[in-house]
């Protein structure tokens, strides 16, 4: 059997009149879409549009939830405690949850947000916390983390099916973990340096770093972050180099 991998994206996170990434053109081509949860991006309005999109194109349904910040997008840190950040994602997988189940979908997966992302991927009791929350509410639910990262090793730890995500838009660090957003090298911008990475991500195990320096990796799902001003590109990019390389995509309930 060749090579699969997932391709999600990170949608949903329009809120009101204000309009961010492209739902309708994005989820038909990915096989799993992250959906914010209306505390950094989205409202219930947006969240019930998106689910619908994923249901009619068979996509994977997730949770997206992130720190209560739509100002800053919940790409700032915050000083929530761990019990403190666990209420509030329990919160918001409920909610993609009941979406789902009234639009005929099932939620599959959680995927955690900017900075709430970046925090539980460095502080493993922090991510325990978190994993522990989402056992309770969503057992069946894969969790889908960095790759090699704390909240990876959390979420096994707390009995959850944990997917290893790797980005096609950032920059990696020699540690594994992503280039802060202010830092040189964070984002990747052209189509094709992102198809050459993905496509070594995923057939070699192996990615470079900022630094230069080759370290190993594990690649079940390939993020294109969907607020990107050259998200569609990406995916379309991305999905043609990856059936060039002989590589399928399938999503985690085998789309």
């Amino acid at each position: 059997m060749g090579k699969t991998v997932d391709l999600n994206s990170d949608l949903g996170e329009s809120f009101g009149t204000y309009t961010i990434g492209g739902d309708e053109r994005i989820i038909p081509l990915v096989t799993s879409a992250n959906l914010a949860c209306g505390m950094h991006g989205g409202d219930p309005v947006v969240l019930d549009n998106a689910v619908r999109l994923c249901v009619e194109h068979g996509v994977a349904i997730g949770a997206h939830p992130g720190y209560p910040d739509l100002q800053g997008f919940g790409r700032r840190a915050m000083g929530l405690t761990a019990s403190e950040a666990d209420a509030y994602v329990r919160y918001q997988v409920a909610a993609v949850d009941g979406m789902a189940r009234a639009r005929g979908g099932r939620m599959t997966h959680v995927k955690l947000h900017g900075a709430l992302y970046n925090r539980a991927g460095a502080d493993y009791a922090f991510a325990k916390v978190i994993c522990d929350g989402i056992r309770k509410i969503a057992p069946d639910a894969v969790f889908l983390a960095l790759s090699g990262s704390a909240m990876a090793r959390a979420g096994l730890d707390a009995g959850l099916r944990v997917a290893s995500e790797v980005f096609a838009d950032r920059g990696y660090e020699d540690d594994g973990s992503l280039v802060a957003r202010n830092k040189p090298g964070a984002m990747t911008r052209d189509e094709s340096e992102a198809v050459k990475r993905v496509t070594r991500m995923v057939r070699d195990g192996v990615v470079e770093t900022v630094s230069g320096k080759t370290i190993a990796i594990a690649a079940d799902s390939i993020c294109v972050h969907g607020d990107g001003e050259k998200a569609l590109a990406f995916v379309e990019r991305i999905r043609a180099g990856l059936a060039e390389a002989g590589v399928a995509l399938k999503n985690f309930v085998g789309g």
